[in-house]
C-alpha cells in the first residue's frame, strides 16, 4: 500500500465513524448546541462536510480568497441527504490524493490559508483526518448532553 492509499484509507475510516455519530441524531436535535457560541449540531456536520471542498482546493493549491462553497444558501434538511450532497466532492477530494505520489505527498509544499503556514502535504492531510476527529469528539459530548444513545464507534 502506498502512501496516498494509508491516507485514504485513514480518512474514510475517520468518516466511517462520523457517519455513524451524525446517523444517531434525531431532526428535532438538529439545531441543538451547548451554548449560545457554540455550532449547532447540525451546523457542525456540515462544517465537516463541506470542508473537503475547501481542502480539495487547498491541495491543487488553488486560490481561496472568494472562496464559496457548494452549501452556500442551501438549507439543512436531513443528515442522509446532506451526506448525498457531500459525496460527489469527498469523491474528487479523496480521488485527487490517490494521484499523488509518495515523492509529491512528501515534497510538496503548500500554505494552509487559515494561518498562512507552509505545510508539506502528507502531514496536512493527516491532520485534516485529525480536525474531522476533533469533531467526533465534540459531537459524542454533543449527544451525551442530548441524553441520545451513542453508538459504538470503536469497533
Amino acid at each position: 500500500m502506498n502512501l496516498s492509499e494509508h491516507i485514504c484509507l485513514h480518512l474514510n475510516e475517520i468518516r466511517r465513524r462520523s457517519s455513524m455519530l451524525w446517523s444517531v441524531l434525531p431532526e428535532s436535535h438538529y439545531n441543538w448546541k451547548p451554548d449560545d457560541t457554540a455550532m449547532s449540531a447540525s451546523a457542525m456536520i456540515r462544517h465537516v462536510l463541506e470542508a473537503d471542498y475547501g481542502w480539495h482546493i487547498i491541495i491543487n493549491q488553488g486560490d481561496m480568497r472568494s472562496y464559496k462553497t457548494p452549501w452556500n444558501n442551501r438549507p439543512f434538511t436531513t443528515v442522509k441527504e446532506e451526506l448525498e450532497f457531500a459525496e460527489p466532492y469527498r469523491k474528487a477530494f479523496l480521488e485527487r490524493i490517490k494521484q499523488f505520489s509518495d515523492k509529491e505527498l512528501n515534497e510538496t509544499q503548500l500554505i494552509h490559508p487559515g494561518n498562512g503556514e507552509k505545510k508539506v502535504l502528507a502531514p496536512y492531510l493527516f491532520r485534516i483526518g485529525y480536525h474531522e476527529s476533533v469533531h467526533a469528539g465534540q459531537f459524542l459530548s454533543y449527544l451525551r448532553a442530548m441524553n441520545i444513545a451513542r453508538p459504538t464507534i470503536w469497533d
